[in-house]
């Protein structure tokens, strides 16, 4: 008898786990072109003469790509202490445990209870004319079991995985998100002092040549007009400054934030924007390699699994379930023979529940799955288009910043000789002090112009390098490819 019971049993349990009703998950085709764009603003850098091809972003470690010791330090502390960071892994614990909980509900539910039921019937209503006591004790083990004959249970728990490893991806992406967070903020940081530095050079000779043309006023050999002119140039390069202090200070509250604790005093000396080695070469692959490239999408994608696991469960509705439960024990009137033989008790009730008319209720459940598979649809695809963006952006601005840089230095190499060749002429008494005062000025913006340009160019290819998935090995993701 036990071996047919076991039998049954066995066969329920794989017809219940080998039935589902959950559409064919199929990914969405890419809703992008099968290449990036081409043109003169997209040529790929490097030398004609190097036969090697460089590693792809994916396989290239941060600490390879962020070369300045200073920069390194200030990721890693990041990594360990940012609270953003923190958050995304505590909410992988915290999706981890969830999806345990789902997936308890696919084998028996065991408990085990022990009851005392008193009672006292008073003589004026006991047959026998005397007062009573009745006393009944019970010790049982219960087993309840909802038969997944129809794959609901089976399919909550798979959008349930889904939702875990999509979880996974989300920290992967923040990590990611960050290491090029602090690197961007750094680079601006360094920015920011070297244009503090232009502009307090620039306040200091305006300082001084205000000084000497006082003088000059004081005496009666400078006009009022060059004293003033070269006032607005002192006072103007006081409001840079002032500006630039304060931008410069919020820079830094900006990385703190970032790396989670003040900076270190510990830290390595900083190089110069000029001084940084960023690899420039990193190869742009196709639009495909995107998807499995970059834990955002798969991210998006794991979402969606997620919905189309939904549907097999809201499909499930419209069948009967069926439940099993039993329990096993013993009853006694006396606390002392509640275990004595005779004294075993056993229930078994098995139970169907068929939905007839539910007011639409099921439908609308259904209906409300599909439309949310077709929402993460939208949204898989808008990951990948918000990828294909960057990307592209990211090799527009590579394949012109190099040009835009070398213009940007000549540019200011010209500025510094108009301004020395204003001077002398000035001197001379063969122009006038306005002329000067617009190279000056002219000077200044190309010396800033200059530094932003750097700047733009090394956060491009720290973003750039993030867009190509970068900073991020598939072999560290190991709880997206195995069950917690």
């Amino acid at each position: 008898m036990k071996t047919i019971t076991s039998a049954i049993c066995l066969a329920l349990a794989t017809l219940a786990a080998g039935c589902s009703l959950q559409p064919v998950y199929q990914r969405p085709a890419a809703p992008v072109a099968a290449g990036y764009p081409a043109g003169p603003a997209y040529a790929a850098p490097g030398s004609a003469a190097s036969a090697a091809t460089p590693p792809a972003a994916v396989d290239i470690d941060w600490r390879d790509f962020l070369r300045d010791a200073r920069l390194q330090r200030l990721v890693e502390i990041a990594l360990a202490n940012n609270r953003d960071l923190r958050v995304a892994a505590l909410n992988v614990e915290k999706v981890q445990a969830q999806y345990r909980v789902q997936r308890a509900s696919l084998v028996p539910q065991l408990d085990a209870g022990a009851d005392l039921a008193a009672s006292r019937k008073p003589a004026s209503v006991s047959s026998s004319g005397k007062t009573t006591y009745a006393h009944d004790y019970s010790a049982n083990l219960g087993v309840s079991w909802e038969l997944d004959f129809f794959g609901r249970i089976r399919s909550l728990s798979d959008a349930a995985l889904q939702q875990y490893f999509a979880s996974g991806y989300a920290r992967q992406a923040a990590r990611i998100a960050l290491i090029s967070q602090v690197a961007d903020q750094y680079l601006t940081l360094l920015a920011d002092d070297e244009q503090l530095q232009v502009t307090k050079d620039t306040l200091d000779a305006a300082r001084q040549t205000y000084g000497i043309m006082k003088l000059q006023f004081d005496t009666g050999t400078l006009s009022e007009l060059d004293l003033r002119l070269s006032q607005t140039t002192l006072e103007q390069a006081q409001i840079s400054y002032s500006a630039q202090l304060r931008t410069r200070a919020q820079a830094e509250n900006a990385l703190v934030l970032l790396i989670g604790q003040n900076l270190p005093a510990d830290l390595p000396p900083a190089a110069t924007l000029e001084q940084q080695s960023l690899l420039s070469d990193i190869p742009a692959g196709l639009p495909s390699d995107l998807l499995r490239q970059r834990p955002d999408i798969l991210q998006a994608e794991s979402a969606l699994r997620a919905e189309n696991a939904n549907i097999g469960a809201a499909r499930a509705a419209f069948f009967p379930t069926i439940s099993l439960t039993g329990s096993a024990g013993s009853m006694s009137s006396t606390l002392g023979g509640l275990f004595a033989p005779g004294s075993g008790a056993w229930s078994f009730a098995p139970s169907v529940s068929l939905p007839i008319f539910s007011g639409g209720a099921n439908q609308a459940n259904l209906d409300a799955a599909r439309v949310q598979k077709s929402i993460a649809v939208a949204q898989y695809e808008k990951a990948i288009q918000a990828a294909f963006k960057e990307v592209a952006d990211g090799l527009a601005a590579r394949g012109t910043y190099d040009d835009q840089l070398a213009a940007q230095q000549r540019f200011a190499s010209a500025q510094q000789r108009r301004l020395e060749l204003a001077q002398l002429m000035y001197d001379n008494g063969a122009d006038s002090y306005l002329n000067v005062l617009t190279a000056h000025t002219d000077l200044y913006n190309a010396r800033q112009s200059l530094i932003t340009a750097r700047l733009g160019r090394l956060t491009n290819l720290v973003d750039l390098y993030r867009a190509l998935g970068g900073g991020w090995h598939a072999q560290q993701m190991q709880y997206a490819q195995e069950q917690p």
